[in-house]
């Protein structure tokens, strides 16, 4: 995940939120009222980001896909690999004790 697009999405979606309680709270009536321009300027903000910031979304996304399937990548191992290394210890083990048995 780069860095760049999750901080511009960020922005972008605070920004769909302060801009439209910034003039909300404008009016006299949402003055008295801050919760209910809260509410709206959430619901606003929703809407714009739905519409407007699906690409800036898609990229990060995207990068966060990325991320996660390269650390899974190098954190699984296969059946093979996990069978051919517990047979290797428990060989070890038989010939350690085999070694000292003698």
């Amino acid at each position: 995940m780069k860095a760049r697009s999750a901080l511009v999405y960020t922005v972008l979606r605070l920004l769909a939120f302060l801009v439209p309680f910034g003039i909300l709270m404008l009016f006299p009536i949402m003055q008295q009222y801050y919760w209910l321009a809260a509410i709206f300027a959430a619901l606003i903000g929703l809407s714009l980001s739905m519409l407007f910031l699906r690409r800036p979304l898609d990229e990060m996304t995207a990068g966060m896909a990325e991320r996660r399937a390269r650390a899974r990548s190098r954190a699984t191992v296969s059946d093979e690999e996990a069978e051919d290394a517990a047979a290797g210890e428990v060989a070890r083990a038989e010939a350690s004790d085999d070694r000292t048995a003698d």
